[in-house]
């Protein structure tokens, strides 16, 4: 089994050989722009266009909390929107990340590695605007991802994740 790689740099721009799946944790109200996704969109405008119409049509689709939307924006490299938060303030039902969701979208996320023979690149996620800890993740992309032999990398842009 490997283990989880940490590198500082940003995981828009992953420097290994091979299909990337770059993922991160989107929210279940259609809000994109803040947070790791700024990056994202400043690469390719694709991610946030599926994910937008996506939220829009959801009355016809699997938009939900675990749900995940693969969006393909150069020959192999993948971004994985995630939905793993409910809403996007913290507020009387706590902060917005939902552990179970995101614990559902990383075994689908998975799959799609395996499928693809990707290896999987991504911020902390659910740690930064979500409000997360990476303490209660780290174990879920153990068991979901690295235990099926993906490999993983987590990037720390700048001062890193919120612990």
């Amino acid at each position: 089994m490997s283990e989880i790689a940490y590198v500082r740099g940003d995981a828009t721009v992953p420097s290994v050989k091979g299909v990337k799946l770059i993922a991160h944790v989107c929210n279940d109200m259609g809000g994109w722009g803040k947070g790791f996704v700024v990056a994202v969109s400043r690469r390719w405008p694709e991610p946030e266009a599926a994910y937008r119409a996506w939220h829009r049509d959801r009355a016809s689709n699997d938009f939900a909390l675990g749900a995940v939307q693969f969006v393909q924006v150069e020959r192999y490299v993948w971004v994985a929107n995630m939905i793993g938060q409910r809403g996007i303030r913290t507020g009387s039902k706590g902060v917005p990340v939902r552990y179970e969701a995101i614990d559902t979208a990383l075994g689908r996320l998975a799959d799609r590695a395996v499928e693809l023979g990707a290896s999987v690149h991504m911020p902390r996620i659910g740690c930064g605007l979500a409000g997360g800890r990476w303490p209660l993740v780290e174990p879920l992309v153990t068991e979901r991802l690295t235990r099926r032999g993906v490999a993983v990398t987590v990037y720390d842009h700048g001062e890193g994740g919120r612990n």
